[in-house]
């Protein structure tokens, strides 16, 4: 994402983004850590531009026994925000759902989202609610494409928490010094086990 931090939480230039990070980070070690957790997460499904995975490794190392705890809320805070996304676009596209995608200099993306929208509905909030397509342009265009809400916001939460749960497995069973390789290949990780979830599906269907 253009302008946005790496899932390392890692600016470009080190600028007001990084210093933003860094001031959330020092939000994490004190006694509202989760509800910051819970709001970058939601406000990052709609136009925060940092993700929050690197939040959630964060709470996850200082405490891997409440991981999945934490992966719960991130996932529940994402799907809120996702639906505000959805808001934003249903009803307000034109005054902020695309000045927010243009902001991250994805309007490019949009014609691209919407043939995947027609060829794949929903399904196409899931990929990018688990993989590192941007999750923000699909919420919001989801609600300008007027995708089903109902199923928007059930493929929103399985892709969610996959890729959140995902994160805090891999904490909760090796610790710390996971933090590295997570940051490194947690992308590669969420494609292979997207690709292995939708030859699952491909296979049951054949079979059956």
């Amino acid at each position: 994402m253009n302008n946005e931090l790496t899932a390392t939480g890692r600016g470009n230039n080190g600028g007001p983004l990084h210093r933003l990070y860094e001031w959330i980070q020092e939000w994490l070690q004190t006694p509202y850590g989760v509800w910051v957790l819970f709001l970058v997460a939601v406000a990052e499904s709609s136009f925060f531009p940092i993700p929050p995975d690197v939040f959630l490794m964060a709470l996850c190392i200082g405490s891997p026994k409440k991981s999945f705890r934490y992966a719960g809320i991130c996932a529940v805070g994402s799907v809120l925000g996702g639906m505000f996304g959805y808001g934003l676009g249903f009803w307000f596209m034109d005054i902020a759902g695309s000045r927010i995608i243009e902001l991250y200099g994805l309007a490019d993306k949009y014609e691209l989202v919407q043939e995947l929208y027609q060829k794949y509905d929903a399904w196409a909030v899931g990929v990018a609610g688990f993989t590192p397509l941007p999750y923000k342009v699909f919420t919001i265009t989801a609600g300008a494409f007027q995708i089903n809400f109902p199923t928007f916001v059930a493929v929103s939460l399985v892709s969610r928490a996959a890729r959140f749960f995902l994160v805090a497995a891999l904490i909760y069973r090796f610790g710390a010094p996971i933090r590295t390789f997570i940051e490194r290949y947690l992308n590669l990780l969420t494609i292979i086990l997207l690709a292995l979830l939708v030859t699952g599906f491909v296979l049951v269907k054949f079979l059956l």
